[in-house]
């Protein structure tokens, strides 16, 4: 049972997801800052760098964003002869300086670095991932069932319009063709809008913003035993009611008990847990959360825990349970880009399987893609998450 809990104060909105009682996910909307990510531009080729395979564009924003050749050629569904197409092709040759294109920004801009933008653009609806440029059709991952993903593919092959793509989301799990079919033919139509503005020479300009947290998060989980929201004002409670309502969810409850809901959940207490460099699990070890530019590294310390009869048994027990929280704490304080974890080292390498198996079903409930690459020469565990949403 899930509850998204908002408490709405001037430009800045607090939003925590919770399920079961314990904070899983939480969120800092602060409206006040300029969020480029989701956005859509008319954008303008600012200057080619073929060194890179990459060009600058200018969005009519403070910085230029940053295009690579392989966000700009056509993306097919096949890897490989993807890879091939991009290694073929010279930039040079693909765009200009001076000319127009129509990008998405996949990533906003931060300290020093520029947004990053592709003309690969992604729609997401209820239940379908729109791709206006890229035409082919896939499943998430998340869906294992063959028969079910081989009944949804063919259900979006009939009202996918011609020359485009889509994704199908997990919220599309057991639905019929009626939910299919409104889902695209929406993102279709919401596609026509946003081309049918006209280039001339008013560009780089925005044609489609993005959509704010709220509303993603309306998106994904209306669908994935959502049964209640907590507000701390009438304003944005009936703005909720209203956002339901397009999702033909009016029966979902919305009440202004924001206050009642955060000490009913302890989210206060759990906050602070989320904030702290170091966790400390239940049988005496703790982790350790450092985030760096240019990865994470988590540690897992056994601290004075010594519960079994050897080190091995005891490195095991320790590595299980933090394996466990650190999936959590990853998916609580939404941890993207490269994850180092330094385990207690193992001599079996049994136990690191199963440390491995174990960790891949914990991480399975995290709503955004995680690959998992596994252990290094050094013993560290690497993997690679998607943010759920920019901040």
């Amino acid at each position: 049972m899930k509850e998204l809990i908002i408490n709405s104060q001037n430009e800045k909105e607090e939003i925590y997801l919770i399920e079961d009682g314990i904070l899983i996910e939480k969120y800092l909307d602060d409206k006040s800052k300029r969020k480029l990510e989701g956005n859509i531009y008319i954008g303008k080729i600012q200057n080619v760098i073929p060194g890179l395979q990459a060009a600058f564009v200018n969005v009519g924003e403070n910085k230029n964003a940053f295009i690579h050749l392989k966000d700009i050629l056509p993306k097919v569904d096949v890897v490989r002869n993807e890879n091939t197409l991009i290694e073929k092709s010279n930039i040079s040759k693909v765009v200009k300086p001076g000319s127009p294109v129509i990008v998405e920004i996949k990533r906003d801009s931060y300290n020093k670095k520029g947004a990053r933008a592709s003309t690969h653009i992604n729609l997401p609806g209820r239940y379908i991932v729109l791709l206006p440029n890229s035409p082919f059709i896939t499943v998430s991952q998340k869906i294992e069932d063959e028969a079910e993903r081989r009944r949804l593919i063919e259900m979006t092959k009939k009202y996918v319009p011609a020359g485009m793509g889509a994704i199908v989301r997990t919220s599309a799990v057991g639905k019929n063709e009626e939910n299919i079919k409104k889902d695209l033919e929406n993102l279709a139509k919401k596609w026509e809008e946003i081309i049918g503005i006209e280039f001339s020479n008013d560009f780089p300009k925005l044609i489609y913003k993005g959509n704010e947290i709220i509303d993603k998060l309306l998106l994904d989980l209306v669908d994935r035993d959502l049964v209640k929201i907590h507000v701390n004002t009438e304003k944005i409670k009936n703005s909720i009611c209203e956002k339901l309502k397009f999702l033909d969810k009016e029966d979902l409850v919305v009440e202004n008990d924001f206050e009642e809901a955060m000490i009913a959940n302890n989210v206060l207490k759990q906050l602070e847990v989320a904030e702290n460099r170091k966790v400390w699990l239940k049988s005496g070890g703790f982790i350790t959360i450092d985030r760096t530019e240019a990865l994470t590294a988590i540690d897992v310390n056994s601290a004075k825990f010594v519960g079994k009869k050897n080190l091995e048994e005891t490195a095991v027990a320790i590595n299980e349970e933090a394996a466990i929280e650190i999936a959590k704490q990853i998916r609580l304080r939404d941890i993207g880009g490269i994850i180092v974890i330094d385990f207690i080292d193992m001599n079996k390498e049994q136990n690191q399987k199963e440390l491995v198996y174990l960790f891949s079903q914990e991480i399975k409930k995290d709503r955004t893609k995680v690959q998992i690459e596994g252990f290094t020469k050094l013993n560290l565990l690497e993997l690679t998450r998607k943010h759920i949403y920019s901040e």
